[in-house]
């Protein structure tokens, strides 16, 4: 295995190469490069022809054997790169308003056992936090210690779901931090 890992290293840049693996893959790809202080192979895997293109980064000791199968192009060459801007922005989008949406999800100023709870009503519930209150369904509130007791707002089968969630949470709660889960 040594010796597939020296030449490994000596591969050049655009290789395109027919793997197999130690633990029985085989699949073709073309060397991006080579790192190696952590000893990976970069590989391209795709259309030759479209845009679309998978990186697969595989340890070199991993590699049981390898066929070379030619010579191409550097593949990260900027003239024969093909991005789409517009599908990475996309993407951006949707990954910042998903941070934006989790990060309104946790409780600034609250205990682990309240932020516990939150997420418990928000399996079942819609929720926000407006600071240190749980607002439930736009309507009802639970305020600290956020149990039964603290449920205010809402029409009064709303109260009443909110407070059987809570109940059966703290239950939960209880038997997590005595060992009974």
């Amino acid at each position: 295995m040594m010796e597939v890992s020296n030449s490994v290293e000596e591969l050049a840049i655009g290789c395109i190469l027919s793997i197999r693996t130690t633990l029985g893959d085989e699949f073709e790809g073309q060397v991006v490069t080579f790192d190696r202080p952590s000893n990976i192979l970069i590989l391209q895997q795709g259309s030759k022809h479209g845009p679309h293109r998978n990186f697969r980064l595989l340890k070199a000791n991993y590699i049981k054997d390898f066929t070379f199968l030619g010579q191409a192009e550097d593949p990260l060459d900027p003239t024969n790169c093909f991005l789409d801007l517009t599908a990475l922005q996309a993407r951006e989008v949707v990954a910042i308003r998903q941070a934006e949406a989790d990060a309104e999800r946790i409780g600034v100023g609250v205990t682990s056992e309240a932020q516990s709870i939150f997420d418990a009503l928000s399996k079942t519930l819609p929720v926000r936090w407006d600071k240190t209150v749980i607002v439930v369904m736009n309507e009802v509130r639970v305020g600290s210690p956020y149990n039964s007791d603290s449920v205010i707002g809402g029409t009064p089968a709303a109260n009443d779901r909110v407070k059987k969630v809570l109940e059966f949470e703290r239950k939960r709660l209880q038997l997590r931090g005595s060992g009974g889960l």
